[in-house]
């Protein structure tokens, strides 16, 4: 059975769920983003609301919703302890093997993540989770791969802010600090107008957020007319499409999604009366 939907009535979804205020998305984008995602998972954009949490603009899929799809895909979990103190599961999946994990609160202490409320407050829950997270991920990934548990994402680092600057040159809308750029890096992140890769990443999910960084401060500019815009995303994506057209679906969707959140579209080219400019990624990736 297909649950594919429409993306205009996709759309209308996601600001029906982010409208709501029920599910936890802070905007549409937040809220079309996973939706994406479950439908590349040939979901209904529904479970979104149902199974994920937004936490520091990273997509979680909630512990009880990561259990249930381990145990649909055949995997056993047998609780062997289970206080405030220590929590220790079994984890059995007939491709990935046995696993015992254990996860207690003198490590969470001695890691510097038991000092948050939630910790303090719900230290079984959170140690609950964590074995969740890290014995599936171990023993059967294929059910899980790309997310973390709303409890892990809570105790990464928060994103750091950039400034921007406050003066803008039409000729630099392509200049920016990427994130953790690296020399050897196997995904170059190209700019029209020349040969040689503006930077390197030594992952898919660091040079989907350079990209973005790149669709937002051109989606954003105020000197640029809408056509200017255009061209420059249509010349950005299709000097990138090496890179983008190796992405497996998940890298796809999480693409898809940050040049939303960055201020573009996935959707074709606008009227001259509508407000954003298109990505110019629709065809050449999707």
């Amino acid at each position: 059975m297909s649950n594919i939907v429409a993306f205009n009535d996709m759309q209308q979804m996601a600001e029906v769920a982010a409208g709501s205020k029920m599910f936890g998305f802070k905007n549409t984008q937040e809220a079309m983003a996973i939706m994406l995602l479950c439908q590349a998972e040939n979901l209904h954009p529904a479970v979104a609301m149902r199974d994920f949490h937004v936490i520091q603009g990273r997509p979680a899929l909630k512990a009880d919703a990561m259990l249930a799809r381990f145990q649909q895909a055949g995997g056993t979990v047998n609780w062997k302890e289970y206080t405030d103190e220590k929590v220790t599961g079994l984890f059995s999946h007939p491709q990935g093997g046995t696993l015992e994990l254990s996860w207690t609160l003198a490590q969470a202490k001695a890691i510097g993540i038991a000092n948050k409320d939630n910790w303090k407050n719900y230290p079984r829950a959170m140690l609950r989770a964590r074995v969740i997270s890290e014995g599936i991920r171990s023993v059967f990934p294929g059910c899980v791969v790309g997310v973390y548990t709303p409890e892990e994402v809570q105790d990464f680092e928060p994103p750091k802010a950039k400034f921007m600057g406050s003066v803008e040159r039409v000729e630099d809308v392509y200049t920016f600090e990427p994130p953790e750029r690296v020399e050897d890096g196997a995904f170059p992140l190209q700019v029209p107008g020349t040969d040689q890769p503006y930077s390197r990443f030594s992952s898919t999910e660091d040079w989907i957020s350079g990209y973005a960084e790149m669709v937002s401060r051109i989606a954003n500019s105020k000197k640029l007319t809408l056509e200017e815009k255009a061209d420059k995303l249509s010349s950005l994506a299709e000097c990138n499409k090496p890179v983008t057209e190796n992405f497996n679906t998940l890298d796809k969707v999480k693409l898809k999604g940050a040049i939303v959140e960055a201020g573009g579209t996935v959707s074709p080219k606008p009227d001259k009366s509508q407000p954003l400019p298109d990505s110019g990624l629709s065809e050449p990736i999707f």
